[in-house]
């Protein structure tokens, strides 16, 4: 499983390793994401979510209801545009 936060998107980034002697290697920078579970009280149910920590915050500010109906419309959204590239393909 690919790590990208299910509400911000966040993944990966490259960049340079520095060492005292100024030598650069290529590194990883990975994102701070945990697996949580969130009551959904629309729903009456829990929904396991791979969010960082800014995601975390972002549900704090907004509610659970808000960010879920964001993440539904933006895989729903992705799943058009692949079924038009399949279509013209």
């Amino acid at each position: 499983m690919s790590r990208v936060c299910e509400v911000t998107g966040k993944k990966p980034m490259k960049g340079n390793l520095v060492s005292h002697a100024n030598n650069k290697t290529r590194r990883t920078f990975q994102p701070n994401l945990h697996y949580r579970r969130f009551w959904v009280e629309s729903e009456k149910r829990w929904v396991r979510l791979r969010v960082s920590t800014a995601g975390l915050r972002r549900i704090d500010k907004l509610g659970i209801d808000v960010v879920l109906a964001e993440v539904r419309a933006r895989a729903k959204a992705k799943a058009k545009a692949e079924a038009s590239a399949e279509a013209k393909a």
